[in-house]
């Protein structure tokens, strides 16, 4: 007997797709749903996902039966979609108003066979592996996530202060119930100890989605999960799918991570993804960060979310002492390291102690300069100012990857007075290796890390005390400890602030209190020095201080009068040509379109140009829409993607609940 499936094929059509079934040796859905199946679709051959099964050929459909094809073979024996996971990914296609199929392929390795899965090696560090008995308030914290009375919670702690134990042992309790858990870390290249932790805990139980694997090797992964044999899941953004059967808990570490929210459609925050499972499943989810996100901070004060909290450094280490130095007022302008964190970088070898410079810029300097007439060489292609690397002689763009050679003169004067205008990376290492040419120096960003496990050898290089001194952008800041580490220096903390973006404050506070907590974990007498143009800004000023509470008190003001989340919600529509023009007018029209249909309680904010206006060779527009109802703004955009028609050359963008607004 005939029956028909409906496939989902990862296609920009937010449909399914009905085919005639090539296995009709069985009349159960179960036998069926979630397995993937190769179909033709036009003239190529797709692999998609089954998520109904037709007894009888469905009329409603209104298919003439006769243009219904035969599906070509299943690819897997068993399915690797649950049903669970196909309701999240109804609920993204309509939250984040991205098509079904784009969801799904999102969530699901697209390997072809099983294959061995690379182990994800580190040194032996036996400190980040001692298992201390938990104290009063870890045991309470712990006790309070399990309680079952929320969902929601919060681990709010210094860092150093154990809330890594406290996850594990929460995990612990979880396994003991024959339940599984999930463990969202950023980036697992630099939240080693977390993982080393996990593995030393629960062994062959643990998997670990990391980066490094090819999808074959993730599949495998998926399969272990599936079939019970992997229960404690560590991984980045995307581990927030794994298909955990009897889920018990889900963990996501260092909740304020920018590195949550996916940058390609779908747009999901694997938060906001985090909470619509737990609230589904009924099991708890917990958050932690020394900086919590501003939403989170809202929604512990609002009582939505339970607040833990940590108030001690467990590894006797005391908060370091953190000073800002003003760089106006030093005598050479151009001069990267002040008199002051000259001097004390000096101590600190001396001590045969570590110093970590940080600086949130890659290149040699900045940008290119003319001091005559201003002008700033900048990118053909993206409109960014182009970085100039000195060991290779080439200014670069960091978006798109363009790259030429300096010019000898101003292009738009012709004038020789010309220079670099700031600083990065490559520029501190020239000035760190001529004032300190005994020290050993290392440098860890991403134009410095050129093969695969580099950046573990480098972090276990310096936790070693392989070297003296490490370089490094925000790389630096994310969850790594090391015991000899003395002095921190923030090279400039202005950076992020002069970014066009409502968060610029939030993110460079986060930022500079996440780098001083690498300071003194250790020892009672650790050290931060934040230099800066700007010491008074309210975030570096309040930060130096380690003014949390004020902070974000003062920042949550500021929001509430400007009408910015978490007050509001936000939805970015990006409208993206190689023609200026087209950009231009389909987000012009498209504006027009919103004020007709969006409620009064919708307001657009636009067109304009994007900060970054170009990259890649495409131009972009862009329209915000804000309103207290996300329901609202969502209807809005869905009313305008799916009726109005775009020229064949302009593309939409749709980012709901936005994190970066360039």
């Amino acid at each position: 007997m005939k029956t028909y499936i409906d496939v989902v094929l990862n296609l920009p059509l937010n449909q399914t797709f009905l085919y005639e079934n090539c296995n009709d040796s069985s009349n159960s859905e179960d036998d069926f749903f979630g397995r993937r199946v190769e179909v033709k679709f036009g003239n190529r051959k797709l692999s998609g996902f089954v998520v109904k099964l037709h007894k009888e050929f469905p009329l409603e459909y209104k298919v003439p039966l006769a243009k219904v094809r035969k599906a070509l073979r299943y690819i897997d024996e068993k399915n690797l979609l649950t049903k669970e996971l196909y309701s999240i990914a109804k609920w993204m296609s309509s939250y984040y108003l991205s098509p079904i199929g784009e969801c799904i392929f999102s969530m699901i390795p697209s390997g072809r066979r099983e294959t061995s899965v690379q182990g994800f090696s580190f040194d032996s560090d036996e400190e980040s592996f001692t298992k201390r008995a938990l104290s009063d308030e870890q045991k309470n914290a712990a006790e309070g996530i399990l309680s079952g009375k929320n969902i929601f919670h919060y681990l709010y702690g210094m860092t150093g202060s154990g809330k890594t134990e406290v996850f594990l042992s929460a995990a612990e309790k979880v396994l003991e119930q024959n339940k599984g858990v999930i463990y969202l870390v950023p980036e697992i290249g630099l939240t080693p100890q977390v993982v080393k932790a996990v593995i030393k805990r629960f062994g062959d139980t643990a998997a670990v989605l990391h980066s490094s694997l090819t999808p074959s090797q993730r599949l495998t992964e998926w399969k272990r999960i599936l079939s019970k044999e992997a229960r404690v899941i560590v991984g980045a953004r995307s581990a927030v799918f794994a298909p955990v059967p009897d889920l018990g808990l889900i963990i996501i570490d260092e909740e304020h991570d920018s590195s949550y929210k996916s940058g390609s459609s779908p747009r999901y925050h694997a938060r906001q993804v985090a909470m619509m499972r737990a609230s589904h499943l009924k099991i708890p989810l917990v958050m932690g960060s020394a900086t919590p996100s501003l939403e989170a901070w809202k929604g512990m004060e609002d009582k939505v979310i339970e607040k833990h909290v940590l108030t001690r450094r467990l590894s006797g280490g005391q908060m370091p002492h953190i000073k800002a130095i003003n760089l106006s007022l030093e005598k050479k302008n151009d001069d990267c390291i002040s008199s002051e964190l000259e001097r004390e970088i000096k101590e600190t070898i001396k001590n045969k102690k570590q110093v970590i410079l940080f600086l949130n810029r890659r290149g040699f300097t900045h940008f290119y300069k003319c001091n005559t007439c201003g002008f700033e060489l900048k990118c053909h292609q993206c409109s960014v100012p182009l970085t100039y690397h000195k060991t290779e002689n080439r200014l670069r763009c960091h978006y798109c990857g363009y790259s030429v050679q300096p010019p000898h003169q101003c292009p738009e004067c012709g004038s020789l007075d010309t220079g670099y205008s700031g600083f990065g990376t490559e520029y501190i290492e020239a000035e760190v290796k001529a004032k300190f040419p005994d020290a050993k120096t290392v440098r860890i960003d991403t134009d410095s890390l050129t093969k695969r496990g580099e950046l573990e050898e480098k972090i276990n290089a310096f936790r070693n005390g392989e070297f003296d001194i490490l370089l490094g952008t925000q790389m630096v800041a994310k969850g790594l400890n090391f015991p000899k580490l003395q002095l921190v220096g923030v090279v400039l903390a202005d950076t992020a602030l002069h970014l066009p973006d409502f968060r610029a404050g939030e993110k460079t506070f986060s930022l500079l209190t996440q780098v001083a907590g690498r300071a003194g974990r250790y020892f009672p007498d650790g050290k931060v020095l934040v230099q800066s143009y700007s010491p008074d800004r309210e975030s570096i000023a309040l930060a130096v201080k380690s003014d949390v509470q004020g902070f974000y008190e003062k920042e949550l003001k500021n929001r509430e009068t400007l009408n910015f989340p978490p007050y509001s919600r936000l939805l970015r529509l990006v409208f993206r040509s190689v023609s200026k023009s087209d950009a231009e007018n389909a987000a012009v029209e498209a504006s027009a379109i919103l004020s007709e249909k969006a409620g009064s309680s919708v307001d657009i904010l636009g067109p304009a140009e994007c900060p970054l206006s170009k990259i890649s060779g495409n131009f972009r527009f862009q329209i915000i829409l804000r309103s207290d109802s996300i329901h609202e703004i969502q209807k809005a955009a869905a009313g305008l993607i799916y009726g109005y028609t775009l020229k064949k050359n302009v593309y939409i963008e749709v980012d709901v609940d936005p994190v970066s607004m360039l």
